[in-house]
């Protein structure tokens, strides 16, 4: 499995750490309430709700640098808008690596 990295960030921070620092503390933040609303959505079987927090999910992993997580969650987020779960499991372990990654920054 791809490895989160902060590639990304650092090409968009132009060397300002200020900027870096804001936008990790950001995700930090936002990721782990972003993936609770997740579980609660998807074990409610309200799939177009979670169709829409992996939406939001989406760009936390674009920016981490995931690029095949990235097309996991698209493919996910769209076969849960026609009833599908099949991506379930590959996607709850992106959401895994992310969390392990977090913890470590």
């Amino acid at each position: 499995m791809e490895q989160p990295n902060l590639s990304y960030i650092h090409s968009m921070s132009g060397g300002d750490k200020a900027f870096e620092e804001k936008i990790i503390n950001i995700i930090k933040t936002e990721f782990p309430l972003e993936k609770e609303e997740y579980y609660n959505s998807y074990n409610a079987k309200n799939f177009k709700l979670t169709a829409g927090i992996i939406h939001k999910l989406k760009h936390k992993i674009s920016i981490l640098g995931l690029v095949k997580s990235y097309e996991t969650a698209v493919a996910f987020e769209n076969n849960l808008l026609e009833g599908q779960t099949t991506l379930n499991q590959e996607f709850e372990s992106i959401l895994i690596n992310i969390t392990n990654y977090l913890k470590q920054l």
